[in-house]
């Protein structure tokens, strides 16, 4: 490999790593979006969990506070409207007495009537038994109060909260939503200035259905899960869209900058190439002339020496035109002519290309159709340079029908309004592949030719700021499309 091939290898090798780190750093600040996406709904999902679990705390302070202000109330209540009364009246407190028994429900159930309370339970404070309680089922059960009873027993008011159910029970997977409050109190003796006393003559326990109240806020838990996984859903689908547009723009990006640096590349070993092929074809040329000038005279000389030999120098006559013409293509690509360009009508040179072609359309048995739109715009061009480029695709085009064949010359005003110039042949057309390299230097499919005149072609037409573009498909022809630029 020369040094200039491993300069090209490195540069291509370099673009390829460039255009490779930019998908990739594109890649990695994809991963954080959606990681980042993802980390944004776990923390959402747990701010729903803390609000709901804050929302059941706040339920039960607020419902422990009325709780314990109800069974104070029941306190004072039962103490100076049962208490004293059944001391003064029967000498003492025997709830296995109906009189006593209905006396002491008559006075709870006056205080709770009209408040949201299950039951009021009153443990003895002798032992853990149920003295009293406004589900008769309960009375006399003994060992049903837990630790909060002895804490209570203790002179610590405190509460429990039983609950079931979640955000899961609102679609019935899992059991029902249920949350119960139980609070416990020591039932003081009440001294006459209204204070509590330390004597605790009991327990009094107030069991408070909680249900409706957890089930809201579960279904508030539920609404912010629901709405969290909605905006999260668009707010997927909103990102994974700029992510999708971004990241095709960047792999275009990446590619476009590639291929430039393709071109950029090939244009620079094409320079070099091209200042040493003008070197070897300027060197070339004077001795070929030489040489041939030297081969028309040794015809003359041996035409009268030796009759009948003379088509020996002619035969090196007709090579050294040959290789002149060679020359003159090397040095065509090594240093295009610049463009003269003056107003000139397109049917104006195809016309004048076709004539001068039509003795070798008949020779070919090749049928020519042609169609040139009158009124056509004139354009910019020079008309010797392009001239040259018509003769080349046609003389392609006759090429590729040796059998004979039919071709086809339109030129036309596209929708665009820009003028195009059409070229088709009935040939055995090319490949794709064959396709996208028909206008690389060198590349030829003929055992002779230089694979530089349609090379050149391009080059010229693009010297007028057009395009040509080749259409074809194996056994279908080809077709040849030069498309001039709009005049301002």
């Amino acid at each position: 490999m020369t040094s200039g091939d491993s300069r090209q290898g490195s540069t291509a090798s370099s673009s390829n790593l460039t255009a490779k780190s930019g998908l990739g750093s594109f890649t990695l600040v994809k991963y954080f979006s959606f990681s980042s996406l993802a980390v944004i709904l776990v923390f959402t999902l747990l701010l729903s969990w803390f609000i709901s679990n804050n929302a059941r705390k706040i339920m039960l302070e607020q419902n422990e506070e009325y709780s314990l202000l109800l069974a104070e109330n029941i306190n004072q209540q039962v103490f100076r409207r049962f208490v004293l009364p059944a001391v003064i009246r029967y000498g003492g407190i025997a709830l296995r007495k109906p009189e006593q028994f209905d006396m002491l429900d008559a006075v709870i159930k006056s205080i709770t009537q009209g408040l949201e309370i299950d039951s009021v339970t009153i443990y003895d404070s002798s032992m853990n038994i149920i003295s009293y309680s406004t589900l008769p089922e309960l009375v006399g059960k003994k060992d049903i109060g837990a630790v909060e009873y002895y804490k209570a027993l203790e002179g610590i008011p405190n509460s429990k909260l039983n609950y079931n159910g979640s955000v899961l029970s609102l679609v019935h997977i899992t059991e029902r939503v249920h949350c119960q409050l139980k609070t416990f109190i020591p039932f003081r003796q009440v001294r006459r200035d209204g204070d509590e006393g330390q004597l605790i003559m009991g327990v009094i326990e107030i069991e408070k259905d909680l249900s409706r109240s957890y089930a809201n806020i579960i279904r508030f838990q539920g609404r912010i899960i629901i709405v969290s996984s909605v905006l999260m859903g668009i707010l997927f689908l909103v990102l994974r869209y700029i992510v999708s547009r971004a990241g095709e723009k960047i792999e275009k990006r990446a590619l476009e900058r590639q291929r430039l640096e393709e071109k950029l590349n090939q244009a620079e070993r094409l320079a070099h190439l091209g200042t040493m092929v003008a070197t070897v074809s300027h060197e070339i040329k004077s001795p070929l002339g030489i040489v041939r000038s030297t081969a028309e005279i040794l015809a003359k000389r041996i035409q009268k020496i030796a009759p009948g030999n003379e088509h020996l120098a002619q035969i090196v006559v007709d090579e050294t035109v040959r290789l002149n013409n060679i020359v003159v293509e090397f040095l065509d690509f090594a240093k295009p002519q610049k463009a003269h360009l003056e107003p000139c009508s397109v049917n104006t040179i195809v016309r004048k290309v076709l004539e001068f072609l039509s003795q070798e359309l008949k020779n070919k048995r090749i049928d020519l159709v042609f169609d040139l739109a009158p009124g056509l715009p004139e354009n910019n061009i020079d008309k010797n340079l392009f001239y040259r480029a018509l003769l080349n695709i046609l003389i392609n085009s006759l090429q590729a029908m040796p059998e004979g064949g039919e071709l086809k010359v339109t030129t036309h005003r596209s929708q665009t309004g820009v003028t195009e110039v059409v070229i088709g042949d009935s040939g055995p057309g090319m490949s794709e592949d064959k396709c996208n390299q028909i206008f690389k230097p060198f590349f030829t499919d003929r055992h002779k030719g230089t694979g530089l005149g349609l090379a050149i072609t391009k080059s010229i037409i693009e010297s007028h700021g057009a395009e040509i573009r080749v259409e074809s498909q194996e056994g279908m022809g080809t077709t040849f499309v030069i498309t001039m630029p709009l005049q301002s």
